[in-house]
């Protein structure tokens, strides 16, 4: 449907996103060695690492020889494992889009705790709707849906720079895209579930998303672009121009040159 390119939304909290940083180089970094792996052995890291509901819900059994993590850590490690490029990059452009302004509204050990609850919502969410399926899921998609859901809950009015079908690029308030893409996803799901894309761990993760940043966001940050956060760089600066102009109730809002708000 789209991809994101930018957001205009800086950070308010944090200097530098660790986490997202972090887990995007890791990604990459397992995608990396699994391409270098003979195709039996990338076949291999997929069945061991990747989540596997028969086996999760004690239908089948993994042969002797491929299991690398305990069947528990598979709800994790599966969102590690990437099965080629273009499904790398649409994870990780989404992850660093809007990745960091989920990290700075909660904090650095926070976000990491949401990514990874994220990750597992979205393997629950996908075996129980396919309990029998010997196919492993892989992907950080289940993850990254649920920082798509934190992000819209956060700033669905902060400008978002998308390409519309591969070619058209647009500037567009966030919910206008994100929520069209998490109605995609039940929407799918409804009528495609056992479709080669896991729309049940997307929204697991969009699930888990939405309620966990209600409990794990700093006190004080708005849901849903309340008001207006001025970085706190410009709060102390006494020549910050024109740009910033006193509002009702003690409170900051944008002067534009056109006399809008």
């Amino acid at each position: 449907m789209f991809i994101p390119l930018h957001d205009a939304n800086t950070l308010k909290h944090i200097k530098v996103q660790w986490v997202t940083l972090a887990l995007i180089a890791l990604n990459i970094a397992v995608w990396l060695l699994t391409s270098l792996e003979s195709e039996q052995a990338a076949q291999a890291t997929t069945v061991g690492l990747g989540y596997i509901p028969a086996i999760a819900f004690g239908h089948a059994m993994l042969a002797q020889g491929l299991e690398i993590v305990p069947e528990p850590l598979t709800y994790l490690t599966y969102a590690f494992v990437h099965t080629g490029f273009w499904h790398l990059a649409g994870n990780m452009i989404f992850l660093w889009v809007f990745g960091d302004n989920v990290e700075d509204a909660m904090g650095h050990l926070r976000f990491l705790i949401f990514y990874l609850v994220c990750a597992a919502a979205g393997a629950l969410c996908h075996g129980l709707l396919t309990m029998t399926s010997e196919a492993p899921l892989v992907g950080a998609s289940g993850a990254v849906s649920g920082v798509v859901a934190a992000y819209v809950m956060l700033h669905p009015r902060v400008r978002v720079w998308v390409l519309v079908f591969f070619r058209v690029p647009l500037p567009l308030p966030a919910f206008v895209p994100l929520l069209l893409w998490i109605g995609q996803q039940f929407f799918m799901l409804a009528i495609a579930p056992d479709g080669d894309v896991s729309w049940g761990a997307h929204v697991g993760g969009i699930l888990a998303g939405a309620f966990l940043i209600l409990v794990l966001r700093r006190p004080g940050v708005p849901l849903f672009d309340r008001q207006i956060v001025t970085p706190r760089a410009v709060r102390n600066d006494p020549g910050a121009g024109p740009a910033i102009a006193a509002g009702t109730g003690g409170r900051t809002a944008q002067r534009f040159p056109w006399g809008r708000r």
